[in-house]
Protein backbone atom coordinates (compact mmCIF):
# COMPACT_ATOMS: atom_id res chain seq x y z
CA UNK A 1 0.00 0.00 0.00
CA UNK A 2 1.39 3.07 -0.66
CA UNK A 3 0.63 5.98 1.49
CA UNK A 4 0.25 9.39 -0.35
CA UNK A 5 -0.09 11.50 2.59
CA UNK A 6 3.43 12.14 3.89
CA UNK A 7 3.09 13.28 7.74
CA UNK A 8 1.31 9.73 8.17
CA UNK A 9 4.27 7.99 6.10
CA UNK A 10 6.43 9.39 8.37
CA UNK A 11 5.46 7.88 11.59
CA UNK A 12 6.55 4.06 11.56
CA UNK A 13 3.17 3.37 14.42
CA UNK A 14 0.93 4.70 11.36
CA UNK A 15 2.72 2.73 8.58
CA UNK A 16 2.71 -0.40 10.57
CA UNK A 17 -1.41 0.13 11.26
CA UNK A 18 -2.08 0.96 7.63
CA UNK A 19 -0.23 -2.22 6.98
CA UNK A 20 -1.59 -4.61 8.97
CA UNK A 21 -5.09 -3.02 7.76
CA UNK A 22 -4.65 -3.80 4.21
CA UNK A 23 -3.37 -7.17 4.88
CA UNK A 24 -6.43 -8.15 7.68
CA UNK A 25 -8.61 -10.62 6.05
CA UNK A 26 -11.39 -9.28 8.69
CA UNK A 27 -10.64 -5.71 7.35
CA UNK A 28 -11.76 -6.78 4.01
CA UNK A 29 -14.32 -9.18 4.74
CA UNK A 30 -16.02 -6.07 6.56
CA UNK A 31 -15.87 -3.76 3.47
CA UNK A 32 -16.99 -6.60 1.22
CA UNK A 33 -20.16 -7.42 3.83
CA UNK A 34 -20.62 -4.18 4.70
CA UNK A 35 -20.34 -3.27 7.69
CA UNK A 36 -18.32 -0.16 9.35
CA UNK A 37 -15.85 -2.01 11.74
CA UNK A 38 -14.17 -5.29 11.33
CA UNK A 39 -15.07 -5.79 14.91
CA UNK A 40 -18.38 -6.81 13.66
CA UNK A 41 -17.17 -10.35 13.68
CA UNK A 42 -15.96 -10.15 17.38
CA UNK A 43 -19.70 -10.29 18.37
CA UNK A 44 -20.73 -12.52 15.31
CA UNK A 45 -18.28 -15.03 16.68
CA UNK A 46 -19.37 -14.74 20.25
CA UNK A 47 -23.07 -15.38 19.30
CA UNK A 48 -22.20 -17.88 17.07
CA UNK A 49 -20.87 -19.89 20.01
CA UNK A 50 -23.42 -18.82 22.56
CA UNK A 51 -26.41 -18.12 20.88
CA UNK A 52 -27.97 -15.81 22.87
CA UNK A 53 -29.23 -12.82 20.15
CA UNK A 54 -32.74 -13.99 18.99
CA UNK A 55 -35.27 -11.61 17.18
CA UNK A 56 -38.00 -9.41 19.08
CA UNK A 57 -35.27 -8.46 21.76
CA UNK A 58 -34.65 -5.34 23.47
CA UNK A 59 -30.79 -5.08 23.06
CA UNK A 60 -28.36 -2.24 24.26
CA UNK A 61 -25.02 -1.23 23.13
CA UNK A 62 -22.71 0.50 24.92
CA UNK A 63 -19.23 1.92 23.25
CA UNK A 64 -21.27 1.39 19.49
CA UNK A 65 -19.19 3.32 17.57
CA UNK A 66 -18.93 3.13 14.63
CA UNK A 67 -22.06 1.16 15.04
CA UNK A 68 -20.51 -2.28 13.36
CA UNK A 69 -22.14 -4.24 16.27
CA UNK A 70 -25.15 -2.63 15.69
CA UNK A 71 -25.45 -3.05 12.61
CA UNK A 72 -25.26 -7.02 12.64
CA UNK A 73 -28.03 -6.78 15.20
CA UNK A 74 -30.49 -5.13 12.95
CA UNK A 75 -29.75 -6.78 9.86
CA UNK A 76 -29.77 -9.95 11.43
CA UNK A 77 -32.42 -9.55 13.94
CA UNK A 78 -34.54 -6.58 12.62
CA UNK A 79 -37.46 -7.49 15.06
CA UNK A 80 -35.38 -6.44 17.83
CA UNK A 81 -35.44 -3.01 19.34
CA UNK A 82 -31.59 -1.11 19.98
CA UNK A 83 -30.25 1.30 21.87
CA UNK A 84 -26.84 2.41 21.00
CA UNK A 85 -24.65 4.86 23.12
CA UNK A 86 -21.28 6.07 22.60
CA UNK A 87 -19.07 9.23 23.14
CA UNK A 88 -18.28 9.31 19.50
CA UNK A 89 -20.82 10.26 17.09
CA UNK A 90 -22.00 7.81 14.59
CA UNK A 91 -23.92 7.86 11.23
CA UNK A 92 -27.67 6.88 11.97
CA UNK A 93 -28.42 3.52 11.61
CA UNK A 94 -32.39 2.90 10.46
CA UNK A 95 -34.26 1.35 13.54
CA UNK A 96 -31.47 2.30 16.20
CA UNK A 97 -32.17 5.36 18.49
CA UNK A 98 -28.86 6.52 19.56
CA UNK A 99 -27.50 8.70 22.38
CA UNK A 100 -24.25 10.70 22.00
CA UNK A 101 -22.62 10.84 25.79
CA UNK A 102 -20.79 9.74 28.22
CA UNK A 103 -22.42 6.61 29.63
CA UNK A 104 -21.35 7.04 32.96
CA UNK A 105 -23.10 10.25 33.44
CA UNK A 106 -26.24 10.45 35.39
CA UNK A 107 -27.40 12.53 31.79
CA UNK A 108 -27.26 9.36 29.97
CA UNK A 109 -28.32 6.91 32.35
CA UNK A 110 -31.42 9.24 32.50
CA UNK A 111 -31.49 8.54 28.51
CA UNK A 112 -31.43 4.98 28.72
CA UNK A 113 -34.21 4.54 32.18
CA UNK A 114 -36.77 6.60 29.96
CA UNK A 115 -36.05 4.91 26.56
CA UNK A 116 -35.77 1.26 27.90
CA UNK A 117 -38.58 2.41 30.98
CA UNK A 118 -36.86 1.05 33.55
CA UNK A 119 -38.65 0.46 37.02
CA UNK A 120 -37.33 2.98 39.68
CA UNK A 121 -37.31 0.24 41.94
CA UNK A 122 -34.19 -2.07 41.74
CA UNK A 123 -36.21 -4.67 42.73
CA UNK A 124 -38.60 -5.05 39.81
CA UNK A 125 -37.63 -6.76 36.90
CA UNK A 126 -35.97 -4.75 33.78
CA UNK A 127 -36.65 -5.08 30.59
CA UNK A 128 -33.91 -5.64 28.15
CA UNK A 129 -32.64 -9.28 27.09
CA UNK A 130 -29.28 -8.27 26.12
CA UNK A 131 -26.37 -5.73 27.39
CA UNK A 132 -23.54 -5.33 24.71
CA UNK A 133 -20.51 -3.24 25.96
CA UNK A 134 -17.81 -2.77 23.70
CA UNK A 135 -16.18 0.10 26.16
CA UNK A 136 -12.83 0.57 25.88
CA UNK A 137 -10.79 3.69 27.79
CA UNK A 138 -7.90 6.03 26.35
CA UNK A 139 -5.04 3.72 26.48
CA UNK A 140 -1.78 5.12 27.59
CA UNK A 141 0.84 2.08 27.24
CA UNK A 142 1.03 1.20 31.15
CA UNK A 143 -0.30 -2.17 31.45
CA UNK A 144 -1.92 -2.08 34.98
CA UNK A 145 -3.47 1.39 34.71
CA UNK A 146 -5.06 0.56 31.51
CA UNK A 147 -6.77 -2.51 33.05
CA UNK A 148 -7.63 -0.75 36.04
CA UNK A 149 -9.52 1.81 33.70
CA UNK A 150 -10.87 -1.16 31.54
CA UNK A 151 -12.42 -2.97 34.37
CA UNK A 152 -13.99 0.51 35.77
CA UNK A 153 -16.13 0.47 32.36
CA UNK A 154 -16.59 -2.99 32.97
CA UNK A 155 -18.09 -2.75 36.49
CA UNK A 156 -20.23 0.38 35.08
CA UNK A 157 -21.86 -2.54 32.43
CA UNK A 158 -22.41 -4.72 35.04
CA UNK A 159 -24.22 -1.92 37.37
CA UNK A 160 -26.02 -1.10 34.62
CA UNK A 161 -27.53 -4.78 33.26
CA UNK A 162 -28.37 -5.53 36.53
CA UNK A 163 -31.00 -2.97 37.05
CA UNK A 164 -31.75 -3.22 32.93
CA UNK A 165 -31.85 -6.49 32.42
CA UNK A 166 -34.92 -9.21 32.32
CA UNK A 167 -34.57 -12.81 34.29
CA UNK A 168 -32.38 -14.91 31.80
CA UNK A 169 -30.44 -11.92 30.31
CA UNK A 170 -27.45 -11.77 28.93
CA UNK A 171 -24.41 -9.19 29.52
CA UNK A 172 -21.37 -9.35 26.73
CA UNK A 173 -18.62 -6.94 28.09
CA UNK A 174 -15.31 -6.21 26.94
CA UNK A 175 -12.22 -7.39 29.75
CA UNK A 176 -8.73 -7.37 29.06
CA UNK A 177 -6.08 -9.81 29.15
CA UNK A 178 -6.03 -11.28 33.18
CA UNK A 179 -9.78 -10.98 33.78
CA UNK A 180 -12.00 -9.54 35.93
CA UNK A 181 -10.45 -8.57 39.80
CA UNK A 182 -11.28 -11.58 42.45
CA UNK A 183 -14.16 -9.42 43.83
CA UNK A 184 -16.30 -8.01 40.63
CA UNK A 185 -15.67 -11.38 39.23
CA UNK A 186 -17.47 -12.71 42.39
CA UNK A 187 -20.17 -10.18 41.67
CA UNK A 188 -21.50 -11.37 38.13
CA UNK A 189 -21.02 -14.86 39.59
CA UNK A 190 -23.75 -14.30 41.84
CA UNK A 191 -25.94 -12.69 39.18
CA UNK A 192 -25.96 -14.45 36.35
CA UNK A 193 -26.51 -18.50 35.84
CA UNK A 194 -23.03 -18.81 33.80
CA UNK A 195 -20.06 -16.51 33.56
CA UNK A 196 -17.39 -17.02 30.64
CA UNK A 197 -14.35 -15.95 29.01
CA UNK A 198 -13.78 -15.61 25.58
CA UNK A 199 -10.79 -14.36 22.79
CA UNK A 200 -12.69 -14.89 19.73
CA UNK A 201 -10.91 -15.30 16.51
CA UNK A 202 -11.38 -11.85 14.96
CA UNK A 203 -10.06 -10.02 18.29
CA UNK A 204 -6.37 -9.52 17.31
CA UNK A 205 -3.20 -12.14 18.75
CA UNK A 206 -1.49 -9.06 20.64
CA UNK A 207 -4.61 -7.57 21.43
CA UNK A 208 -4.84 -7.54 25.50
CA UNK A 209 -8.71 -7.83 25.05
CA UNK A 210 -11.03 -10.48 25.73
CA UNK A 211 -14.62 -10.59 26.36
CA UNK A 212 -16.93 -11.96 29.52
CA UNK A 213 -20.37 -13.72 28.41
CA UNK A 214 -22.61 -13.48 31.20
CA UNK A 215 -26.03 -15.51 30.85
CA UNK A 216 -29.13 -16.64 32.70
CA UNK A 217 -29.65 -13.23 34.97
CA UNK A 218 -31.55 -14.14 38.04
CA UNK A 219 -31.01 -11.05 39.94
Amino acid sequence: MKILNKKIAAKKSSVAWLQRQAADPYVARAQRDGYRARAAYKLIEINEKYKFLKNGQVVVDLGAAPGSWTQYVVREFPKSRVFAMDLLEIKPIPGVEFYQGDFTSDAALQWLVEKLGLPDDAAENGTVDVVLSDMAPNTVGHKKTDHIRQMVLLEYAFDFAVRALKPGGVLVAKSFTGGTTNELLKQIKEKFDAVHHIKPPASRKDSVEMFIVATGFHG
